[in-house]
């Protein structure tokens, strides 16, 4: 293993930024509130020990963003930089946000992922985690900069 892993701070932002936006399935799901310095800091103080990050000569290679509302566990913004997939970061990076919401007393967990976004899709699948049919996944933005989505 030739990085390190270590947990998520609001000084990392401009690296996530950057990491987010080097990738188009990421840049994609990003939105100018949540994903803003200031939403990102929200997350980040409700989270603190569920965030992890991967580093390699100081550079963000890697990052998972996951959280909880007290029942469910979600994974936001799992991504990896390009350069660096196919190491097991990401599954590494998976597993440590996973224990990490277990300590917290979490059960379950879910994350959301582009119907088109194959490798993603396979990836998670891979981890145990299945696709559900039987739900209707339903959003809506309560801030007219944020879309709703398609």
């Amino acid at each position: 293993m030739d990085y390190t892993i270590r947990k998520v701070g609001i000084e990392d932002y401009d690296a996530l930024f950057e990491l987010w936006n080097n990738t188009p399935e990421s840049r994609r799901a990003l939105n100018p509130v949540d994903d803003s310095r200031e939403g990102i800091g929200r997350y980040l103080k409700r989270n603190p020990d569920t965030c992890f990050a991967a580093e390699k000569d100081g550079r963000i290679i890697g990052v998972i963003l996951a959280g909880h509302d007290g029942r469910r566990g979600l994974i936001h913004h799992m991504c990896v930089h390009p350069d660096h997939r196919r190491l097991g970061i990401a599954g590494h990076l998976v597993s440590l946000a996973e224990e990490a919401l277990k300590k917290e007393g979490i059960q379950k967990v879910f994350g959301l992922v582009f119907k088109d976004n194959d490798p993603a899709n396979a990836f998670w699948e891979s981890r145990g985690y299945s696709l559900r049919t039987n739900l209707n996944y339903r959003n809506k933005s309560l801030n007219e900069k944020i879309p709703a989505g398609e």
